[in-house]
């Protein structure tokens, strides 16, 4: 991940961030649905992300997915990635955010959305740090606090995640678990 500058303001959105809710479509994948002859759909999951919300987990923050399709395949990969809360075929997804958000003891505040298209503008609006992929749509990606360098399906989901674990001042700790030395300069 190359060196992000970010200012103090955006720096308290992220500290604050305790749950992380994900779009699928375009974020998690690249947007690409496969169906088969016999009407079976699939689709590519980056690793990589996977691992970051794995990381994110690991360090006390949420994934909650929430998607405006519905797929035996998100599914699987919630289940294979420990989310245990998934929602799909959500129309509005601002009311849904509400249900999550009042259920689980949160302030708006306390979350973070990474989105790519319109759909996703309602939580990314009440988020306290909202994040859109590098190919979002032009109106995701004005009104995000942060955009990835990464498109969706290739690595945004793991930027992001590193992002709040760096700005949460828990890289330390992942480069003690693997082994690694940070740099001098830890600047975000």
């Amino acid at each position: 991940m190359e060196k992000v500058v970010v200012n103090e303001k955006l720096l308290n959105k992220i500290r604050r961030v305790k749950l992380l809710i994900s779009d699928v479509d375009g974020v998690l994948t690249d947007g690409g649905i496969i169906v088969s002859d016999e009407g079976v759909e699939s689709k590519q999951f980056n690793v990589r992300d996977g691992h970051g919300l794995k990381l994110l987990s690991r360090y006390g923050i949420d994934t909650v997915l929430v998607t405006g399709r519905k797929s035996k395949t998100v599914e699987w990969r919630a289940v294979d990635l420990g989310i245990t809360e998934v929602h799909q075929g959500i129309r509005d997804k601002g009311e849904i955010f509400e249900d999550i958000i009042k259920r689980r003891g949160l302030l708006p505040e306390e979350t973070a959305c990474i989105g790519d298209d319109l759909v996703d503008i309602p939580i990314m609006k009440r988020a306290g740090f909202s994040a859109a992929v590098a190919d979002a749509v032009a109106d995701v990606l004005q009104m995000a606090d942060y955009v990835a360098t990464s498109r969706g399906g290739r690595g945004a989901v793991r930027e992001v995640c590193d992002l709040i674990l760096k700005v949460q001042n828990r890289w330390g700790d992942i480069a003690a678990h693997y082994g690694f030395n940070l740099p001098e300069d830890k600047t975000v």
